[in-house]
């Protein structure tokens, strides 16, 4: 999993750098294999503005740009892309600035008109996949202002390997958790209010009993325009995490997704056919996959389907009949939580192996859809328009983990680590990790949060003290103790090593 420390940062303080960021994570068990720098090495960039564009009086596809780069006077730049406008924010290289590869900008005079810089593409700057036009800025971008600085340019990616038993961390949220725990920072999550109904619009869904979903979140949004290009923020913030934008209903599932750890899915509402279920696959069913790929459905995969048959394989990817596209207007989000064991091994099978999986597998909060849905609803509405309707939740009860409820014992926990943990330290480690804790005679009676999936017994307490209170504040104590050893008859030794002597 791929996180920029920026984000982190927006959740809790971190007054470190990366590598103590990095060494803090690694500490509290979740190796940090890589660091990563947001952007390759460029200088003399600045963020500009295009006051006014005209044609190339010799070429048909260039425009003569003057350009306002904060200096006393403007700039005349000769740009080939066809985005280049009167009133747009860019990143202008000046002459003597070095791009990434080497690339050396100087004076340069193309058809017979002097351009003095370049107007830069977000591949130029090496910022993400090939695509088309010159970096187009926020409006409130700062003219004159280094580009770097602008768009937190020296900011860097953890790489983090999670363990398979804590699908928790696999977020923002869940990585922020872990690191306000640690350091007793305060957690800043962000406001995430319930979204007012703007319409009556709703969409019928049921769970079959016993197939291993316990609850699903849903909402109707009407009216989007996805057409829209995904604003720089959140294509860079994507782009920092390994992810591509695609457009900006898909690109904020993904954000949620990273940010919240709740896979997210958003269905194409003009392709459905009601009503949405939540079932296992019957025999002799197909599905065409976002990828293209068409699969045959086993009958111990859990899959959406609609009443025309399966729309996608539940918590692992959706299908292409009912794929966002451009031209979407009309949506359906669906956040759902499944059991770990109703997902285990399905993506595999498929040769598949997708982020909503690596979550799923390993357990997300049971809590989390509802939230899910109200923060993707904001953002989406705030991106594209629309017009959201109610929330809609239906749950299987009985499918629903239940929180664990644990005793710890003061002298379970000297046993096993050796070492006498104050009262206080314990009480506080545990509640820093949003565990319930009551004390009483020489233990404490402890319930894990919904999404410590991992905790279910007394010694999973014990390790969380020990790894809060860190690995290397237990004192080592040398080992003691009587060896007994006692007489052989002769000839004992030799027959246990002669493998052909007779057993007796």
């Amino acid at each position: 999993m791929k996180i920029p420390v920026s984000w982190l940062r927006e959740w809790v303080d971190l007054p470190v750098d990366a590598r103590m960021i990095a060494e803090q994570l690694t500490m509290l068990g979740f190796e940090v294999e890589a660091i990563e720098p947001a952007a390759p090495p460029f200088s003399g960039v600045v963020v500009a503005e295009i006051t006014r564009a005209e044609p190339h009086p010799k070429a048909d596809r260039l425009q003569v740009c003057t350009v306002n780069a904060g200096g006393a006077q403007p700039v005349q730049i000769v740009c080939g892309a066809a985005n280049a406008r009167a009133g747009l924010k860019s990143a202008l290289a000046m002459i003597g600035a070095q791009l990434p590869g080497g690339r050396a900008i100087t004076a340069a005079t193309l058809r017979g008109v002097t351009s003095a810089g370049m107007l830069c593409s977000a591949q130029e700057l090496g910022l993400e996949t090939p695509g088309e036009g010159i970096l187009e800025l926020r409006s409130d971008a700062v003219v004159g202002q280094d580009l770097r600085a602008a768009l937190d340019l020296d900011d860097q990616s953890l790489e983090v390997a999670v363990t398979p038993n804590r699908g928790d961390v696999m977020s923002v949220l869940g990585l922020a958790r872990e690191l306000a725990a640690a350091s007793g920072a305060a957690l800043k999550t962000p406001v995430i209010a319930p979204i007012p109904a703007a319409s009556t619009a709703s969409w019928p869904v049921k769970i079959a009993p016993r197939c291993g979903a316990g609850r699903i979140a849903t909402r109707v949004i009407r009216g989007v325009d996805n057409t829209r290009p995904s604003p720089a923020w959140l294509a860079e913030r994507l782009r920092r995490a390994g992810l591509r934008s695609i457009s900006p209903v898909v690109d904020v599932t993904n954000f949620v997704m990273l940010e919240l750890g709740q896979p997210i899915h958003a269905y194409d509402l003009a392709k459905l056919t009601a009503p949405l279920a939540v079932r296992l696959a019957s025999a002799g069913e197909t599905l065409q996959l976002l990828d293209g790929r068409q699969i045959e459905l086993a009958p111990d995969v859990l899959v959406i389907a609609d009443g025309a048959g399966p729309v996608g394989l539940a918590g692992i990817m959706g299908g292409e009949r009912t794929g966002i596209a451009s031209d979407s207007t009309e949506l359906l989000l669906e956040v759902a939580w499944f059991a770990p064991s109703a997902i285990a091994g399905r993506a595999r099978r498929y040769g598949l192996v997708t982020d909503a999986s690596q979550r799923f597998e390993r357990g997300v909060d049971p809590q989390g859809p509802a939230r899910a849905v109200e923060r993707a609803t904001a953002l989406i509405c705030a991106l594209v328009g629309g017009a959201p309707g109610p929330l809609q939740q239906l749950e299987e009860a009985d499918q629903l983990p239940k929180a664990a409820n644990l005793v710890l014992r003061t002298k379970q926990l000297r046993r096993l680590l050796g070492t006498d943990v104050p009262t206080a330290a314990v009480e506080s480690r545990l509640r820093s990790l949003s565990m319930s804790v009551q004390r009483g005679d020489g233990q404490w009676q402890v319930q894990a949060p919904s999404w410590r999936f991992d905790i279910s017994l007394e010694a999973d307490l014990i390790e969380e003290v020990a790894r809060l209170g860190g690995l290397s504040a237990i004192p080592e104590h040398a080992y003691s103790g009587q060896r007994h050893l006692t007489a052989l008859p002769e000839g004992t030794l030799a027959t246990a090593c002669n493998p052909e002597a007779p057993c007796t």
